[in-house]
């Protein structure tokens, strides 16, 4: 497909979901941006098409969504716009930032500045979120394993291997799984930036008038979101910056390096899951399995104040129902382990 070709296919598919985006908004202020902006995606889509005629091809002035389309339509119907943000970003849908930010007439970023000191601290604040996190998947997972194998009657030495089993297949799994998200996260977000930067070059005004739209949308007289915008588009790099954090919805600052992300995610499972194993390699005696629950309550107790950093509760009684919800899903485990244990002896 020629880059005519895709590009007015884009900008239909674009038009189509947002007059589906008006129809689920009407009854609010988006629905009427929505509905300009798929005319705005239509008048984009005439300039594609008389792109292609210059060149000595003819583009279908009708378009048919194909099965994707449809079934994503059938999603913003099914479970709302927001939480289908990250898809229609995906497939070139704009305006999604008047589903991250506060309502209409808080103040506007002018400068690249002022969007890095609204979003500064989030990536730093969401990697100590993930590792605490992190830390408490392996807590929790590896000492339900070493319980399982314990209460089915296996000696000291299959707990350790079990445990140590635990601990490597649970690191590398969600070592991967956020490898795999991260990259995918990293691929949408280049793609989009490309498609921008080749939209720019070719009608400025037109992604002004876009971009003035949400403007607009968010509460700011069209005069000043109209200046803004073409102040905003002058500019290519700010510009790029801009269109993907107020048209997009997506934040470049808080797309992280996929092996980082897989290397922390790995470290703090490792480390959490390394816990419960401790004394069984310090103690191979009847002793270890008591020490690694005292270990492991202790270690939970900790996570769950250090969880109430992000939750806002008491760090006492988020520490004690974090421990209480270890105990039950280990001795959950216990039971079942030991039960199986019987039946298979």
């Amino acid at each position: 497909m020629s880059d005519a070709a895709e590009g007015w296919a884009d900008e239909m598919r674009a038009a189509y979901l947002y007059r589906v985006l008006a129809d689920v908004e009407r009854s609010s202020s988006r629905g009427q941006l929505f509905e300009q902006l798929a005319a705005e995606s239509e008048g984009q889509a005439r300039i594609w098409a008389e792109s292609a005629l210059a060149r000595g091809r003819r583009l279908a002035l009708d378009y048919t969504p194909d099965r994707r389309t449809r079934l994503v339509a059938l999603m913003i119907r099914r479970i709302g716009p927001r939480s289908m943000r990250t898809v229609l970003a995906a497939m070139k849908v704009r305006g999604l930032s008047v589903y991250g930010h506060g309502a209409p007439g808080h103040p506007l970023p002018t400068s690249i500045g002022d969007m890095k000191d609204r979003h500064g601290g989030v990536g730093a604040g969401g990697n100590l979120r993930a590792a605490v996190f992190g830390a408490n998947d392996g807590l929790v997972s590896n000492c339900c394993l070493i319980l399982g194998v314990a209460g089915a009657g296996a000696a000291t030495d299959a707990v350790l291997v079990s445990g140590v089993a635990g601990l490597l297949a649970g690191a590398f799994s969600m070592a991967s799984g956020e490898y795999v998200s991260v990259r995918a996260q990293r691929e949408m977000f280049e793609h989009q930036i490309a498609l921008e930067r080749k939209e720019l070059e070719i009608y400025p005004e037109e992604e002004a008038e876009e971009l003035a739209l949400v403007y607009t949308a968010r509460g700011m007289s069209r005069e000043d979101a109209h200046a803004l915008a073409v102040k905003t588009i002058a500019d290519p790099e700010r510009a790029l910056d801009t269109l993907a954090r107020e048209e997009l919805g997506l934040n470049p600052d808080e797309l992280g390096s996929p092996w980082g992300a897989a290397i922390a995610s790995f470290a703090a499972f490792a480390l959490g899951a390394f816990v419960p194993l401790v004394p069984f390699l310090l103690a191979r005696g009847t002793h270890a399995l008591p020490a690694s629950l005292v270990l492991t309550g202790c270690s939970l107790f900790g996570v769950g104040a250090a969880i109430s950093l992000f939750t806002g509760r008491a760090l006492l009684a988020n520490g004690i129902r974090m421990l209480a919800i270890g105990a039950a899903a280990g001795g959950a485990t216990w039971v079942i382990g030991h039960l199986l244990g019987v039946a298979l002896a």
